[in-house]
């Protein structure tokens, strides 16, 4: 832009000036308005004057008027912010480029906005500025309020180019002084800073603000003392948000002179940064009162730092496990403990929280990873620590006390070192324990058997000789388990053991197995004899006692022991009654038999027996020839008992009856029943044989042959064929020749499928397959004998397809077989086995009320094992958990906790702390969860979701650290169980949400 000197300006205007003059009547109406509005200008009254420059432009007769009018129109306009009032401003700069108010302009735009506040437009306006054509005085200003315009906007470099121009003005010098320091204290450049503050501390209007620089400056060059004195000084003229600070500085100050009494109040009146502290603040307060002792106080800080990954957390870590360990608090101080040693900032640190770590674990138990690779870790890592004899002793030890059985064998199998041959032996034994609670019988029977080959401890091999025998008897090898169970009696140190209180039991039920009667009894009496607080035993002693005498005929002897039995009114009370009724028979005392068989039937109304008593007793009234007697006895039996296994044979009874008292149409009736109802069946045979006879007898042969060809199990011209057929497959089957036997049995069901002993073949078939493990084949064959009448392989052919069922998870085909023969079965362990499997099914199928059902009915039998009721009780309280019933869940679990063992224990006892969780019992629930790390360390699943409820546990009791520490944890080490990750991961959010309110370090 051209410039035009002020000389030649003011020469121009006067000489003009000159000219007009005799001109001015003509002008003086345009002077007159122009002034008026130069007025109202002077005045701010911008919206009229602006009215009167624009009328005055479009009358003016000169450029010059125009040009000011321009001008001050303009001007206005800014000054009434209006919306085109930068546009007017150009076109006055382009409209009149020679105006000597151009710059001018410029220069009080910025002046008004910069007056205004506004200070982004302000610098517009001056960058638009001439420096070149300002004078002195309003260089000054220029330079002053433009750099501080720079400085409002953060714009540092710029803002102290400019500042740097006035430092020596009598006007702008104090000002610009006090911002160039300030930018320098922001800098940290507190050399500089310091020099321009003591340049400007005598002027009244900076001293209360300096005061607050000068004690953070001298806190940042670690003159703590003179901070504190600075900040106590500028602390009464601060304003809330300087008091925070200086708070912070005196504390902190305090901090680092270790007077760690002083700085506590400081540091607890410090309202952080928005409100909001970092970790390192909860560090200086939590380190401050562990160096005063006061260690809750400690806690309750050092747990808020949450995500901590430099030397501030490590430290803090490590001392809140210190502070952990002074309140007795030792799962915590673990947690804490392991954090820091696993953190790299302090080497010494680190080795001090890792044998802290090691030797927690080995005290409490560990839920992230085994007892004994914690301590194996540690001597790995610090071979040269001052404590290591003492960890290699506890590593040792570990083994047993963790009862991390599975992990401790993995570990000792790779480190088989003469030092650890004993704790070899106790680990395999007790991880022979653990498979054999579980029912992995062939892995326990492996463990028990290198248990006794390590030799090293005789108690230890006493015992899993004695398990090993028990084993063996579980895998139904009876004769091993008897030669390990008298090994186990022969050992010196057997008497010491708690197994040795039952090992005549034993013996005596491997004998009763090899069906050595005599033996057995010997030793069901040693039992009885050395034994008496063990009531279920000693009953159950009596109970084989007596069965043994009565095998062997000594009727006499067993009655005695079944009258114990019914003395102490046991589970088998009824059972040891009908058997010492039915051995008055034996004995030639029918008719106390009788009495004792009525006797029976009163007392027990619902027994197991009632059929077979029935049919005793009736079968005794016609050994008596009371005839009339056995008739309505096995009536009765037939109504009460219509699909019975007692049935059949009962109504052939009848006919046999008749039949011998020459009542032949009424024999009649019984045999064609026997042979409708129970086609097949050898009753079914022997009713139509004995029909041919009264026919025969009576002379009525065409009659007979008719009735026999309605019969299709009975071919009359093909009989030999039939039962050469049968024999041949039979004889091969009793003489164990399985494939032999499969083949005849074969033939004879292909040749003859409604023979006379279809019935038989299908069975002895099917068995044949089974044994030799082709089940598959065997399913047509035992469908084929249930889909026949009752008979005396029903019951078994209903186990045995049940069985094959659900060892292929055919559950829909499970339930029907299982239904049947639960209503069916006289075994007792048929009924439990149907009813136990039932339960389990329909808890597969997530019919619930079902499975509920049947777990109820398990353990309403008071014959249940254990273990078969910690299945009834965990289905339960399982069920309930899926249905949203947590007190029925509650007391179920609280059941199962008192018989479970392994993995269902585990399962208990999490749910024990899940409970308490519940019911805000936090530390309570936290020693279950303590429990179950230290005594079911191996069931990885219940240990995870205990550690997550711990996590819980903590966030309840206000322990941030601890939620979320173990949170993290247990998201990086149990990664196979994604269920429990989610849990995890939900729970950590939320606590690190919630906790970001009042810790800025927290990264969400």
């Amino acid at each position: 832009m051209r410039k035009i000197s002020w000389l030649f300006f003011s020469t121009f205007f006067i000489i003009t000036a000159s000219i007009f003059a005799q001109k001015s009547t003509i002008y003086t109406h345009d002077s007159k308005d122009f002034n008026k509005a130069v007025s109202l200008f002077k005045d701010a009254q911008y919206a009229s004057a602006q009215i009167i420059f624009n009328k005055v432009k479009e009358t003016a007769a000169t450029e010059e008027l125009k040009s000011d009018c321009a001008y001050y129109a303009a001007n206005c306009a800014i000054r009434t912010n209006q919306a085109n009032a930068d546009e007017l401003m150009e076109r006055f700069v382009s409209d009149y480029p020679t105006s000597v108010k151009q710059n001018q302009a410029y220069i009080e735009v910025a002046h008004y906005h910069f007056n205004q506040g506004n200070y982004p437009q302000a610098l517009q306006w001056f960058d638009k500025v001439d420096e070149s054509n300002l004078s002195n005085s309003d260089r000054d200003k220029f330079n002053f309020q433009k750099g501080y315009s720079f400085f409002n906007g953060k714009k540092k470099k710029e803002a102290t180019v400019y500042l740097n121009k006035v430092v020596n003005s009598a006007e702008y010098g104090s000002q610009a002084k006090y911002y160039l320091g300030f930018m320098a204290y922001e800098g940290d450049d507190y050399k500089q800073a310091t020099k321009y503050f003591d340049e400007v501390s005598g002027e009244e209007k900076y001293k209360e603000k300096l005061s607050y620089y000068q004690a953070d400056m001298n806190f940042k060059l670690g003159n703590f003392q003179k901070a504190i004195d600075l900040g106590q000084k500028a602390m009464a003229k601060s304003n809330p948000g300087e008091k925070s600070e200086l708070n912070k500085i005196i504390g902190e100050s305090y901090f680092n002179l270790k007077t760690y009494d002083k700085a506590i109040p400081y540091l607890v009146a410090y309202k952080g940064k928005k409100g909001r502290w970092n970790n390192t603040d909860f560090y200086q307060l939590g380190y401050a009162y562990y160096k005063q002792k006061d260690y809750e106080n400690a806690i309750s800080q050092f747990n808020k730092i949450i995500g901590g990954k430099d030397f501030v957390a490590q430290n803090a870590y490590y001392h809140l496990g210190e502070s952990y360990l002074n309140t007795d608090k030792k799962q915590q101080a673990l947690n804490a403990f392991k954090n820091a040693s696993e953190m790299e900032f302090d080497a010494g640190i680190q080795e001090d929280a890792s044998l802290n770590y090691a030797k927690l674990s080995y005290e409490l138990g560990n839920s992230y990873q085994s007892v004994p690779a914690v301590l194996q870790a540690f001597l790995k890592k610090y071979p040269e620590n001052a404590n290591r004899s003492e960890i290699e002793r506890l590593l040792i030890d570990s083994y047993i006390s963790s009862k991390n059985y599975k992990e401790a064998f993995v570990l000792l199998e790779k480190n088989k070192t003469p030092e650890n041959k004993l704790a070899y032996q106790k680990v395999t034994f007790y991880r022979g324990l653990e498979l054999y609670t579980d029912g992995n019988y062939p892995e326990a029977l492996k463990m028990f058997t290198k248990s006794i080959n390590e030799q090293k401890d005789a108690v230890f091999i006493a015992r899993a000789t004695f398990w090993k025998g028990e084993t063996e008897y579980v895998l139904n090898d009876f004769k091993d388990a008897l030669l390990s169970f008298k090994q186990f009696a022969g050992l010196a140190q057997a008497p010491t053991t708690p197994e040795y209180k039952n090992h005549n039991y034993n013996i005596a039920y491997a004998y009763f197995k090899l069906k050595e009667y005599d033996q057995a009894g010997n030793y069901f009496q040693n039992q009885i004899e050395k034994v008496k607080d063990d009531k279920v035993r000693l009953n159950d002693s009596y109970l084989r006692l007596a069965d043994c005498r009565f095998v062997t005929s000594k009727y006499g002897a067993a009655m005695d022991a079944y009258t114990k039995v019914i003395e102490s009114k046991s589970v088998d009370a009824d059972y040891a009654y009908f058997q010492k009724a039915i051995s008055y028979g034996f004995i030639s005392k029918n008719d106390k038999k009788i009495d004792e068989l009525n006797g029976f039937l009163q007392l027990y109304p619902k027994s197991a027996y009632r059929d077979d008593a029935l049919f005793e007793l009736g079968n005794t009234y016609v050994a008596e020839n009371k005839n009339e007697l056995a008739l309505k006895t096995y009536d009765r039996l037939n109504v009460e008992f219509k699909k019975g296994s007692f049935t059949s044979k009962s109504i052939l009874r009848q006919g046999l009856i008749y039949y011998n008292s020459d009542k032949d149409d009424q024999a009649l009736v019984k045999f064609k029943k026997v042979a409708a109802d129970f086609p097949r069946t050898p009753e079914a045979l022997e009713a139509v044989a004995t029909a041919r006879l009264i026919y025969v007898d009576n002379g009525r042969v065409d009659e007979y042959a008719n009735w026999v060809r309605t019969l299709d199990f009975v071919a009359v011209t093909d009989a030999e064929l039939d039962n050469d057929t049968y024999e041949a497959a039979e004889k091969q089957y009793q003489q164990n020749n399985t494939k032999q036997a499969i083949t005849g049995f074969s033939g004879y069901v292909s040749n003859f499928p409604r023979g006379i002993h279809a019935l038989h073949a299908n069975f002895y078939l099917a068995q044949a397959y089974f044994s030799e493990g082709s089940e598959s084949k065997s399913i047509p064959n035992y469908e084929y004998v249930i889909d026949q009448p009752r008979s005396e392989f029903t019951e078994q052919s209903l186990s045995r397809l049940a069985q094959i069922f659900l060892k292929s998870k055919e559950y829909s085909k499970a339930i029907p077989v299982l239904s049947r023969l639960e209503e069916e079965a006289d075994v007792s362990e048929n009924k439990t086995f149907a009813q136990s499997n039932l339960m389990k099914i329909y808890y597969e199928k997530k019919d619930y009320p079902n499975s509920v059902i049947y777990a109820e009915k398990v353990l309403m039998n008071p014959k249940t094992d254990n273990n078969v009721k910690s299945d009834a009780q965990i289905i339960i309280a399982r069920a309930a958990m899926q249905t949203g019933d947590e007190n029925k869940a509650q007391a179920a679990y609280a059941k199962v906790m008192t018989i479970a063992k392994g993995e269902l224990a585990a399962e208990a006892l999490y749910y024990d702390a899940y409970f308490k969780n519940k019911e805000g019992k936090f530390e309570i629930s936290n020693i279950a969860v303590q429990k179950l790390a230290k005594n079911y360390s191996s069931y990885k699943y219940f240990g995870a979701k205990g550690l997550v409820l711990m996590a819980k546990n903590f966030y309840g009791l206000k322990d941030s650290y601890q939620a979320t520490y173990i949170l993290e944890n247990v998201i990086q080490n149990f990664t196979d169980f994604s269920d429990v990750i989610s849990e995890a991961q939900t729970e950590l959010d939320y606590i690190k949400t919630e906790e970001s309110k009042t810790n800025s370090s927290i990264v969400k």
